[in-house]
């Protein structure tokens, strides 16, 4: 409720008082009233008449420092030195005067007491009102009178300017004053002091000659320096040269005050001054700003900022020119750009007091809030550098606040009134900038009427680290709530500043609070406006934000300081900040101008780091670290390590006699990073080169050169050179010798031509050989030698005056080259003398060949990658090569034979070969070169690529019919050309129907090895589609091209042959020479043998339906049996089951094998399809998967296993399944609903799907190899299914599976039903379970019985069961018989 009436009358009032202006004193007083009749406190004003200033005392003096307050009723003044409340009731010396003032008798000050020196402050208070405090006022007290320098005599020619010095501390220098003759001394533009205390003396006459001395009068006795004289000389008949007497420095001035920049010279004639600022000319003549003094020095009066800059004194007296600069620095006061302005405001509230100031140095800002320190914290803040915002007001709040400015040169103070109002008080209109956009809003007048009800239903709909959002409902008494404003109140818990949020536009029921503490409990209100007025608190929520996850932020205080050249010391404090405690430091320092930076862990507050570069540049940061990990890092310090002596001598020391008496040196400077320090000067040290001559030095200033005098006639010396630095000297040079002339030489001429010149050419250089000129009396410093191939102009080279020969290298051979030698010395270079030579030709035996490198290996990467890597014992141990060798690697396959060997050339010990073929051996070797030294190839490494999926599909595949088995056929074919892998399986796919869909085809997998297979039960005459993909370890390669194959009409025709697709019709069936795995020849059909086919044909089919008789007179003995192995079957099927998870059962599973098939109720269909067929003889269990990607992984992979079992079994064994429980008739129509399976791989379990049973046992060694070839497959396909349409005049499609442990398979050519099969390159589909229907009619669903498979043992005994059911002797004759018929017809073909 407390804002209630503060919202009830916002804005009702309008009050303009400006703080500071007496003037305005009386219109304060008034007064105005809301509408609900309550008044508005009005702005007291209370503000200072007069501030302290900065004074200058002496010792025993009286000073006042002034101050005065106004305000009604008066003020109660009092005053502060250093900080605290002077106690003046019982103070002798100190007192308050009746304004306010500070009067102080006898000022105190001694070298160990100094009791009224100091910053002093007027503070002024009045009850009920609040506190103002003025500015500091500095009180200097001058100390005793010494002197830092006294004037000495001097003489000064007339019209020259003179200097006395008299150098005093800064704070006597205004009660210095001079005295000539003991007579005081009248200054004006010519006679005038510096700020220092020298006398300057500009233009001077003889009357200026006399005693000269300086007086202090700082209270007391005067204190008198020594007595100087000066003498004033006529002027001088010769000119002198310009010197500068003071010349001027750099200077710091604050706004307002005279700046001098001395510029004092002596030399004849009299020279003129003038000056330059900014390299600008400076224009002294009529300026009120710039005064030119006598004798040339400048006075700059009432600086200002823009003054700054530098100024250069030119001296000039025509016959020489001198200059001097100095920077004049400005500083200022800080200066108020904006002032605090009054505020109204209301509890809850938060407000800004805005102060902007300037000045330079940058002012710092700190408020006073009633006389005291405005400490901040998390409701008084310093924002915008400045301003100073207060959260959450409360009445206690009110007062007067001060923005108080300080900086090197001053301190200023501006200050405004805080009033809190009542609650039922409404706030002025036109409401101040300061107040903060959370309390500006609605401030429109209230009208009286009905008050809104509580809010309802407050909650924190969302709870943050440091925001809360807050939601409600409208109020009961407004259940619309449209024209509603809200009113958040929050505040700490436990605290009783409460803050408010308004919501930013009427009807909005939420408001986030934002800038929260973390980990903090806070209580909100929530209060509803309307029109006229804020109604009834909500009851109040405490909702506690989420901790935050504290790290520590910057450590404080980081200081860094050179121990010595090479460490540096870096401390710091702990963070103020955090959530838990430190567990250590990180300190990361880098060489400044680099970018390598490096970081050592600490667990102290300092750490020393040694072995820096000396006088280098280091920057360093600390970061903090808690059990959250880093903080915030602080900010880089820069810190030099100490300077040290050189550590290298100067370089490139060279001598140059320049006569008898003097040698001048030359050097250079140490290497860069060896100064360790700035460079001061060079140590020169030389004595003659006798051993036990003395040692000379001399020490020069820091240029590169030295002329030595002085020295004797004809004698060597030897000279050595060390650099300086603050700290001492570094090593010196080796001692260089030169010797003096045996006479003062001529060097106004060039020399002569040199006396002789001699070349003796070898292969690759010239020794050139001279004699110096015939004239010994003119200077020679050196011979310049040039040469050239046909010219002497193309290199030149110079030797020293003593050197009498030279060779020429790096020639080339059998060259033709001219040289030419001439004198010099310092006029120039004398007539030159010309030689010609013919270098030899090169005749350099062959180089010895190098060792090969050793221990080749090739380590394969990739299918078409293989690295070699190798060690060259020419090489030190740690193999690193420095040298310019490189290595060659070469490599090759030996398929084919013929092929050629490919190199690539590297610096490194290893190569990265690429672009190899897949799954193929190569080999490797390498050899070294180096120059033109090669060595041998090494000894080879061999290495083979990884497969790849074949790249290529199968070729030359071709389909023929079968002699005597019109539907089935023979499909032969070629392994791919890229097979890149060991082949591990073929999947043939056929299809009626060309452009059907690849998941629509029926599939056959067929094992690796084989290269033919057998498709039984095909429909006659019909075309059929035929496409084969091979496959090895790392997965599925390209499908052929489809190939087209229709079955022959009746039983004794042939197939039309084999044809692509996609060419013309002239095209002719290929004609397969394949062998079959038995190796008996599938040969061509041959019109010529067609007969004999037509009969063997018919022979067969006599023997089949012999057999087939046998058969069915047999069938009704073994029913029982087959029923008894059915049973068990069905038992068997449940483990099956159980291993099978998220598997769901099959809708009906049919054992195609089992069924026999009775028309029982014929089609109307003129043309039935497949009425007769037999279903295909082999059975596999169909397990339904799900309709989605996620299938069973585990039984798809048994269950691709079960199909390359499937492969190698006979029709035969196929044949002899176990019978129904129950007869199923058929229509016949084909099927009218599609058949799909989706197989997989996997490693063979005893869960598989098997065979029911098998009829007889192969040799347990074929069974192993199948299987050693079926685990090797990818378990990672993704498997189609095969799809039957009802369209497909195809007859069936069973799924095999893996025969049993102790049951085989027949190694003949495989003969295998419809089967699907894995395909790399398309999706999986869903697997629908096997139902047969008729078309056109319905029927019920017929239940069938179907036997899953047993376990091992129930096969053995099924297998055993099955067998009893034949006589051996039967079976065995006409197996016989059908074999004999077979090799018959074999004969016959191969004929």
């Amino acid at each position: 409720m407390a804002a209630r009436g503060a919202r009830r009358l916002l804005g009702s009032l309008w009050i303009a008082l400006l703080l500071g202006q007496p003037d305005l004193a009386g219109a304060a007083r008034s007064s105005s009233q809301s509408p609900a009749g309550s008044t508005v406190r009005t702005f007291t004003p209370f503000y200072f008449l007069v501030e302290p200033v900065d004074t200058l005392s002496v010792r025993g003096a009286f000073i006042i420092l002034n101050c005065s307050a106004y305000c009604e009723p008066s003020p109660k003044i009092e005053w502060k030195k250093d900080g605290t409340f002077l106690n003046l009731v019982s103070d002798d010396r100190r007192q308050l005067l009746p304004d306010g003032s500070l009067l102080i008798n006898s000022v105190v000050h001694s070298k160990h007491n100094k009791p009224d020196e100091g910053y002093y402050q007027c503070v002024a208070t009045v009850e009920s009102l609040g506190t103002i405090v003025s500015r500091t006022a500095k009180l200097t007290v001058a100390g005793l009178p010494r002197f830092t320098s006294q004037p000495e005599s001097a003489s000064v020619y007339r019209g020259n300017s003179v200097i006395l010095n008299c150098e005093v501390n800064a704070d006597l220098v205004p009660f210095v004053r001079w005295e000539q003759d003991r007579q005081p001394l009248f200054l004006d533009d010519r006679v005038f002091t510096l700020p220092s205390g020298a006398l300057i003396i500009s233009n001077v006459a003889d009357g200026d000659g006399g005693l000269y001395r300086c007086v202090i009068e700082s209270g007391g006795s005067p204190k008198y320096s020594d007595e100087a004289e000066l003498k004033v000389l006529p002027d001088p008949e010769v000119p002198l040269n310009l010197v500068f007497l003071r010349q001027p420095s750099p200077l710091t001035k604050v706004t307002g005050q005279s700046a001098v920049f001395p510029c004092v010279t002596a030399g004849f004639p009299t020279p003129v001054v003038r000056w330059m600022k900014n390299e600008e000319e400076l224009t002294t003549e009529g300026s009120e700003k710039f005064l030119l003094l006598a004798g040339g020095s400048l006075e700059i009066s009432d600086v200002t900022e823009d003054d700054a800059g530098t100024y250069a004194c030119i001296v000039d007296n025509g016959n020489e020119t001198i200059e001097a600069q100095a920077e004049l620095a400005v500083q200022a006061p800080p200066e108020f750009l904006k002032q605090p302005a009054n505020i109204y405001a209301h509890e809850s509230m938060d407000i800004v007091f805005e102060c902007e100031v300037t000045g330079k140095p940058t002012p710092t800002v700190k408020w006073i809030k009633n006389g005291d320190m405005v400490i901040p914290s998390d409701y008084f803040k310093i924002v915008k550098e400045h301003n100073l915002q207060v959260l959450g007001l409360v009445k206690s709040d009110e007062g007067f606040y001060q923005c108080i400015a300080e900086n090197d040169v001053g301190n200023a103070q501006a200050g405004a009134q805080l009033i809190i109002l009542e609650h039922d008080v409404a706030i002025p209109t036109l409401p101040p900038t300061s107040l903060t956009s959370a309390t500006t809003d609605h401030l429109a007048p209230a009208t009286t009427g009905p008050l809104p009800s509580a809010p309802r239903d407050v909650v924190a709909s969302l709870v943050s680290t440091r925001f809360i959002k807050l939601t409600w409902r409208t109020p009961a008494s407004d259940p619309h709530g449209d024209n509603l404003t809200y009113m958040v109140f929050y505040t700490k818990e436990g605290i009783n500043r409460e803050r408010v949020e308004n919501t930013s536009r009427p009807g909005e029921m939420q408001v986030t609070i934002q800038n929260l503490m973390p980990e903090t409990v806070y209580v909100f209100r929530v209060v509803a406006q309307n029109k006229h007025g804020p109604g009834e608190s909500s009851v109040p929520l405490k909702v506690a934000t989420q901790p935050e996850v504290q790290l520590p932020g910057p450590a404080p205080n980081i200081r860094a300081y050179a121990n010595s050249p090479i460490s540096i010391t870096v401390t710091w404090d702990t963070p103020l900040s955090g959530n838990g405690e430190i567990q250590n430091y990180k300190l990361y320092y880098m060489e400044k101008g680099t970018d390598n930076e490096q970081d050592v862990d600490v667990g102290g507050h300092s750490y020393t780091i040694s072995g820096l570069k000396k006088y280098t540049e280091y920057s360093f940061r600390v970061v903090a670290y808690n059990k959250h990990g880093p903080g915030v890092s602080t900010q880089d310090v820069v810190v030099q390590t100490l300077s040290d002596v050189p550590s290298a001598a100067p370089q490139n020391l060279s001598m140059e006699v320049r006569n008898s008496k003097s040698i001048m040196i030359h050097w250079q400077p140490p290497p860069a990073g060896t100064h360790n320090g700035q460079i001061t000067g060079y140590k020169i040290r030389y004595r003659k080169a006798s051993r036990k001559s003395e040692v000379s030095e001399s020490i020069g200033g820091t240029q590169l050169f030295q002329l030595i005098e002085g020295l004797e006639r004809g004698t060597e010396y030897s000279f050595r050179v060390a650099a300086l630095t603050s700290n001492g000297t570094g090593p010196a040079t080796d001692w260089i010798s030169a010797e003096t002339f045996e006479s003062d030489l001529d060097e106004t001429r060039v020399p002569e031509v040199p006396s002789s010149l001699h070349v003796r050419p070898l292969v690759t250089s010239i020794v050139v050989s001279w004699t110096p000129p015939e004239n010994q009396n003119i200077v020679v410093r050196g011979y310049a030698i040039g040469y050239g191939i046909g010219s002497p102009h193309a290199q030149t080279i110079k030797v020293d005056y003593k050197q009498r020969y030279y060779t020429i290298e790096n020639l080339d051979p059998s060259s033709h080259y001219v040289i030419t030698l001439k004198a010099f010395n310092n006029v120039g270079e004398g007539i030159p003398l010309y030689e010609s030579a013919v270098t030899r030709p090169h005749t350099v035996p062959d180089p010895s060949p190098m060792m090969p490198p050793v221990g080749v290996q090739a380590s394969i990467l990739s299918h078409d990658t293989i690295r070699i890597t190798w060690a060259d014992n020419s090489l030190p141990k740690n193999q690193k090569i420095t040298d310019a060798r490189y290595y060659t690697v070469r490599w090759k396959t030996n398929i084919p034979a013929n092929t050629k060997y490919k190199t690539a050339n590297t610096t490194t010990l290893s190569y990265l070969v690429t672009s190899l073929k897949p799954n193929t051996l190569y080999e490797f070797s390498v050899m070294v070169t180096k120059g033109r030294r090669s060595s041998t190839w090494s000894m080879t490494a061999h290495g083979t690529t990884f497969e790849l999926v074949p790249t290529s599909p199968p070729k030359d595949v071709t389909v023929v019919s079968k002699e005597g088995k019109p539907r089935t056929i023979i499909v032969n074919w070629q392994p791919p050309s890229e097979a890149n892998g060991k082949i591990t399986g073929y999947i043939i796919y056929y299809s009626t129907d060309v452009n059907a869909e690849i998941h629509d085809w029926v599939i056959e997998p067929v094992v690796g090895n084989r290269l033919t297979h057998q498709i039984q039960e095909l429909t006659l005459d019909t075309p059929y589609y035929f496409k084969i993909q091979a496959r090895n370890s790392k997965g599925m390669g390209p499908m052929s091209e489809a190939v087209q194959f229709r079955t022959p009409k009746a039983l004794g025709s042939a197939g039309k042959g084999s044809r692509p697709l996609d060419i013309g019709p002239d095209y002719k069936p290929p004609m397969s020479g394949s062998n079959s795995p038995h190796g008996s020849p599938t040969s061509p059909l041959d019109s010529n043998m067609l007969l004999v086919i037509i009969v063997s044909v018919g022979v067969i089919t006599i023997v089949i339906v012999v057999i087939v008789a046998v058969f069915c007179t047999r069938r009704t003995t073994s029913h029982q049996k087959k029923k008894r192995a059915a049973c068990k079957s069905v038992n068997g099927s449940h483990k099956y089951k159980g291993n099978s998870k998220d598997v769901k059962p099959p809708d009906l599973w049919i054992h195609h094998e089992r069924l026999e098939l009775k028309p029982i109720d014929k089609s109307p269909d003129p043309n039935p399809i497949m009425t007769d067929t037999p279903i295909p003889r082999n059975s596999q269990d169909i397990t339904p998967i799900d309709n989605s990607m996620d299938s069973n992984i585990h039984q798809r992979r048994n269950s691709y296993r079960g199909h390359e079992s499937e492969d190698s079994m006979s029709t035969l064994a196929g044949r002899r399944g176990m019978r129904p429980k129950m007869m199923m008739p058929f229509d016949s129509q084909p099927p009218q609903q599609s058949v799909r399976n989706t197989p997989s791989t996997d490693t063979m379990q005893a869960s598989s799907s098997q065979t029911c049973c098998a009829d007889h046992q192969e040799p347990e060694s074929a069974t192993a190899s199948y299987l050693a070839n079926a685990q090797e497959e990818d378990s990672g396909q993704s498997l189609p299914t095969a799809h039957v349409r009802p369209s497909h005049p195809l007859k069936s499609f069973a799924v095999p599976a893996v025969p049993p442990t102790g049951s085989t398979y027949d190694p003949a050519l495989p003969s295998t039903p419809l089967l699907t099969q894995q395909a790399s390159n398309h999706p999986v589909h869903s697997v629908k379970t096997a139902s047969i229907g008729t078309l056109g009619r319905t029927r019920p669903p017929v239940p069938v019985v179907v036997p899953s498979a047993p376990d091992v043992q129930e096969t053995t005994r099924m297998l055993e069961d099955s067998e009893s059911n034949y006589e051996p002797d039967e079976l065995t004759k006409e197996m016989a018989h059908l074999e004999g018929l077979m090799k018959d017809l074999n004969a016959i073909t191969t004929a």
